[in-house]
């Protein structure tokens, strides 16, 4: 379950934010309605490090993000403050790229090129608060019938600087 513009719609922000820190136990079911709290049975109160999120990565489709519900837009600005109250870097896999700009549909390479991703990246940068390098653009599979590697390389290039991102999170976890 995802979030959902509507108070009561999705996935609550406070449920998010304890799957991050680690708090929900495994197979607990999102309730749309009640956010888990720290007196239920499901509820974890001294996580185990390899419960948490190092890295929060926010999968945003780059041809309808300046018409997302400015609902939804504070659901992910309360989870970004929150989580970085605890140093956890967020990050964000922009999604359909080709689908928001033709110069990039023709031709994936242009994609660092483009103005009107540059736009994008800048909007999403601006309206949720993650730098600008923290954000990364890639086109989805969808017709394909065989991988690409242009694809392939924004794909793995955006995952491993997520990994990297964690790691580096991991390794300050003795300061937090």
């Amino acid at each position: 379950m995802g979030l959902a513009p509507e108070a009561l719609a999705g996935s609550q922000t406070e449920d998010i934010i304890n799957a991050v820190f680690g708090h929900v136990t495994d197979g607990y079911k999102f309730n749309e309605r009640q956010a888990l709290t720290y007196k239920d049975q499901q509820y974890t109160c001294d996580p185990k490090l390899s419960d948490q999120c190092f890295c929060l990565v926010y999968v945003i489709p780059s041809d309808i993000f300046q018409y997302i519900d400015d609902r939804l837009i504070d659901k992910l600005k309360i989870i970004r403050q929150r989580i970085s109250d605890k140093g956890i870097p967020k990050v964000i896999v922009m999604t359909k790229v080709d689908e928001a700009c033709p110069l990039v549909q023709n031709d994936l390479r242009k994609m660092y090129t483009s103005k009107k991703i540059k736009e994008k990246m800048e909007l999403c940068s601006a309206t949720l608060g993650v730098p600008l390098t923290n954000i990364f653009p890639v086109k989805n599979y969808h017709n394909e019938v065989n991988t690409d590697d242009d694809i392939d390389v924004l794909i793995l290039k955006a995952l491993e600087q997520i990994v990297q991102l964690a790691d580096d999170r991991l390794e300050d976890t003795d300061s937090y």
